[in-house]
């Protein structure tokens, strides 16, 4: 088939359609992510073929998949697509009060104080930025990030490396045990399930009820099980009732201050296990920002967690710590 010359240089958007589509494997998930037409992206990865005089994709396949040398050049291309982006954010984003636009994802460990705090503070900050906050699970958020529809999430750490994302350690939040005050059982034997004492857990879907998962497995514990929800206050709200007794972690023991006065906070028995809290983005996302809100995140998390626990619970001041 012979091949026409579109242009003496190679296009931009020809190149990040592209590598959108060789993700996605879809001309219409490709037109959903960049806003175009369907017909506007074929066009534009038409044109890219036609420049080349190769086929980047095999188009009688679907989903769509890239020839062998649709692949090589997705491989050469990668780096310097993301060299362009990360230039392209500094120079837009200028100095921090004037970025336009920021899209915020949080999980629901950081709603009752910080996450306002900071919001009010990035709006003083950033007088003529629109905000984006969006409230989710760690899966979600990094799925979101992923497909490019968030540019900043406060997460647990991923357990996968990402290629596309960046993730800065903010606090490590070890893992404990939460009774009703008037229980005076063993912890242990409550952790080994010797008890009538029902454990109230997380739902299964979320990163911290999986984590806890594996960590009773490894121990050989057989807890009971009559209670399982989304909401840490409900949890709270049971125990302090003296339905059943949780795992959780000072940060989230901290928000739930209204039943602080009916519960036991108590370190894991044994071997003590934590998770780690992140601030992920995009590869692109400024810097600059990037400080900003992690020098901000980490003020707040000392001011509203970490220091009053710390006063009524000493015994944390060694694992529940911001990472430096």
């Amino acid at each position: 088939m012979a091949r026409r010359t579109i242009s003496k240089d190679i296009n931009l958007k020809w190149l990040e359609l592209f590598q959108v589509c060789a993700q996605k494997g879809s001309l219409q998930a490709a037109a959903v992510e960049s806003g175009l037409t369907i017909s506007t992206v074929s066009y534009h990865l038409r044109s890219l073929e036609d420049h080349l005089g190769v086929e980047l994709f095999n188009h009688a396949r679907r989903p769509m998949v890239l020839t062998p040398k649709g692949v090589t050049f997705l491989r050469n291309i990668e780096g310097a697509l993301l060299s362009i982006r990360k230039a392209k954010a500094e120079a837009s984003a200028g100095t921090i009060s004037e970025a336009s636009f920021l899209r915020i994802g949080t999980i629901e460990d950081f709603e009752s104080d910080i996450i306002p705090e900071l919001a009010v503070f990035l709006s003083a900050k950033m007088p003529v930025c629109d905000f984006m906050y969006h409230t989710d699970s760690s899966h979600s958020i990094i799925g979101m990030l992923r497909d490019r529809q968030l540019d900043l999430g406060v997460t647990s750490t991923p357990r996968e490396t990402f290629r596309d994302l960046r993730d800065l350690p903010l606090l490590r939040d070890p893992f404990v045990i939460v009774l009703p005050l008037v229980d005076e059982r063993s912890l242990t034997q409550i952790v080994e399930g010797r008890t009538k004492l029902p454990f109230l857990r997380f739902s299964s879907n979320l990163m911290i009820a999986q984590q806890i998962e594996s960590q009773l497995r490894r121990i050989g514990a057989s807890a009971p099980k009559r209670f399982e929800c989304s909401s840490h206050q409900t949890l709270m709200a049971m125990v302090a009732a003296g339905a059943g007794w949780t795992i959780t972690t000072p940060l989230h023991f901290s928000r739930a201050k209204r039943f602080h006065s009916k519960l036991r906070m108590h370190r894991f028995p044994g071997k003590t296990f934590s998770r780690t809290l992140a601030i992920v983005t995009t590869s692109d996302c400024s810097g600059s920002l990037v400080d900003l809100v992690d020098n901000k995140l980490r003020s707040l998390i000392h001011e509203h967690a970490i220091k009053p626990l710390h006063q009524s619970n000493p015994w944390l001041a060694d694992s529940f710590t911001l990472v430096s």
